[in-house]
Parts: C-alpha cells; structure tokens; sequence
C-alpha cells in the first residue's frame, strides 16, 4: 500500500542545495554567516523538510499509528552548546525523529531520518536508554526472543556503535549472542546517497526503509510495554 500512495504522488522536496549548504556551513558555523544566508536555509532545507514531514505522516500511520510525524519532528538547527564539547552555534546536519505518541523523549523507540553531506540514512530502535529499559531488553535478547533473532536474520543492520568492552553484569559472558548483550542502543539503519535524497520517490525509499525497520522497533516498544493507540485512546 505504501508502494502505491508513493508512486502517485511523487515528489521532490530536496535539491542539491540542502547539502551545498550545510557545506559551506560546516566551513562558516558562526552567527554572522548564518543569519546572511538563512534564507537559503528557509528555502532548502526547513520548508522542505516540513513539507516533506507533512507528506509523510499518513505514510508512516500505516506502517505504525502509534508513531506521529508532525512539525515539531523536525529538529532546530540551532546547537544547545551547554552540555556539549561542540561550542559552534550550528548543526551541520538537517534531521527530524518521529516519536511515540507517549514517548516524546529522544531516549525513547523512534524512527529518525539523517540528512547530511555523505551521510544520509533512516534509523530507528532505542538510542542510550536508561538502565531499566535497558535491563528489560537485553533479558529479552538473552532468553533468545524469536522477534529480535527476526531482526538480525531479515532486518537491516544494526549499529555496533555504542558497545560495552564486556558482557554487561548479571549476563553469561558465553552467552551466544554476548555480543548483542554487550549493545548499549539498539538501533538499525538504512542509508541512503545524496542522490536519492533528492530524487522524486524519497518519501517511497523512506516509507520501505521504515517498513523494514519497524519489526525492531515494535519489538523495543513490546518488551518496554509501551500502549499501543488503541490502548492509550480507551485508557482516555
């Protein structure tokens, strides 16, 4: 169904210039240069990053109501430097995460697409969570859960990036998938060139990108109980 709703209203929301600009910001990431050129920022990346977001919605409703897109996906461009190493006032990255509808919480299952010279992708799963969720999934990795062998065997890739040296306490360190314990986020991800970013079926790419990620993230939002809508919308 996501095929067919694609295909008949193709369009293109990003040009070349998304990333010809955050180019030269990556070069010119002060307030002087940005606040010359913000308009292009409006015109190549903002407007068309809410339109695409607005176009996307009923796509992703279909693949898992229980996730929303809507403006305030998007993320600000403006750097919050007070908890970070990185003091220049910019992103160099455009991006947007598509949340749960009790889970507005970054550290929550979601979905996130990434735009960025050489560095595109769609992800989704659960970014750092805290130790009790944590806990709650890798109990379900260790007693072999059929939904996550299922997401290693048919799903896109998962990201080795955020890993213990060690298998995490309380965890046999011979256990056969140790290494999938050792995860501190649980993520995959689907890339995607510059190109078909700015290609007339992009919203079709994204929409089978999350087809393919959501069995990942459905299993994250099961064992951390999070209420399906039908659940949320009879508890109101």
């Amino acid at each position: 169904m996501a095929r067919k709703m694609a295909s008949s209203s193709a369009n293109t929301y990003f040009s070349p210039e998304l990333f010809h600009f955050l180019l030269e910001l990556r070069y010119n990431n002060h307030r002087a240069w940005f606040q010359a050129n913000k308009p292009r920022y409006e015109e190549y990346i903002r407007r068309p990053f809410l339109r695409f977001i607005e176009d996307f919605a009923p796509y992703l409703k279909r693949i898992n109501p229980a996730f929303t897109a809507e403006a305030k996906s998007l993320f600000r461009i403006y750097r919050d430097t007070r908890f970070s190493y990185d003091k220049t006032p910019y992103k160099t990255h455009a991006a947007a995460q598509f949340r749960h509808i009790l889970g507005r919480d970054v550290h929550a299952p979601g979905f996130y697409l990434h735009l960025e010279p050489d560095n595109c992708f769609i992800a989704g799963g659960i970014w750092l969570p805290e130790a009790e969720p944590t806990l709650r999934i890798r109990q379900a990795i260790a007693r072999w859960d059929p939904r996550w062998l299922a997401v290693k065997k048919d799903g896109p890739p998962l990201s080795q990036e955020d890993k213990l040296k060690r298998a995490p306490k309380g965890f046999d360190p011979h256990h056969p998938l140790v290494e999938d314990l050792k995860l501190k986020s649980f993520i995959a991800w689907v890339a995607f060139s510059e190109e078909e970013v700015c290609s007339p079926d992009f919203l079709e790419k994204v929409s089978q990108a999350c087809q393919r990620l959501n069995p990942l993230v459905d299993f994250l939002c099961d064992v951390l109980k999070l209420p399906t809508v039908e659940e949320s919308e009879g508890a109101s």
